[in-house]
């Protein structure tokens, strides 16, 4: 059976002892020893933040993972592998959902073992119930501004003088298509930067400068 190891330090926690890399490798292969695994790989991210998977080790790491390339992933403490209970409850469905286990040594997480498993999905059902709560605040909070008359979405990019232009050649009598299609043989960039445009591209700029003229 491998095994993968995962450790993680950032850059303020290198000289922790506690937190360091060398702590966390010690408490992996003790486990390893005391359970028999003969085959473990050490993956390391170090100088990188928790705060997502954005990291090439956890990658690196997951992706052995899904190929079926090793069967367990064991941290020497929850927060090396996230400090997010969201991205902690995607991880647990990754491996649910792929067949490899889930090991982390500080939190008696260990989905090898009914004991284990049960604690990882009462800490994932805390995870959702985290993800459901900021939903809920995110809708509130955007009803609240809504309320109020605020605008929500992204501001127009579109350069004011091109606006200008296109209002003036509407107002000319120009069809939406018609300005499209000049538009497009210039090779004048949208607002987004794609490289066409059409008539409902045009006729959100045409809402967005009337608003800005009231």
């Amino acid at each position: 059976m491998r095994v993968i190891g995962y450790v993680r330090v950032s850059t303020e926690e290198q000289g922790q002892s506690g937190a360091g890399i060398e702590a966390q490798k010690s408490a992996i292969l003790n486990e390893a020893q005391r359970r028999g695994w003969e085959q473990v790989t050490i993956i390391e991210d170090v100088g990188v933040s928790g705060r997502d998977l954005n990291r090439p080790g956890i990658r690196a790491a997951l992706e052995t993972l899904e190929r079926g390339e090793a069967s367990t992933l064991v941290v020497a403490k929850l927060d090396r592998l996230s400090r997010s209970m969201l991205d902690f409850a995607g991880i647990m469905e990754m491996a649910q959902q792929q067949g490899w286990a889930l090991v982390a040594l500080d939190v008696s997480v260990d989905t090898t073992t009914p004991a284990g498993e049960a604690m990882a999905n009462v800490m994932a059902t805390f995870a959702q119930f985290e993800r459901r709560l900021i939903g809920q605040r995110t809708r509130e909070a955007l009803a609240q501004k809504r309320k109020q008359g605020v605008r929500l979405g992204r501001p127009p990019a579109i350069k004011p003088a091109l606006a200008r232009r296109i209002r003036a050649e509407r107002e000319k009598g120009g069809t939406l298509r018609e300005i499209a299609d000049r538009l497009n043989a210039e090779g004048v960039p949208t607002p987004r930067g794609g490289k066409e445009w059409r008539p409902s591209s045009l006729e959100a700029v045409l809402r967005g400068t009337s608003d800005l003229r009231k």
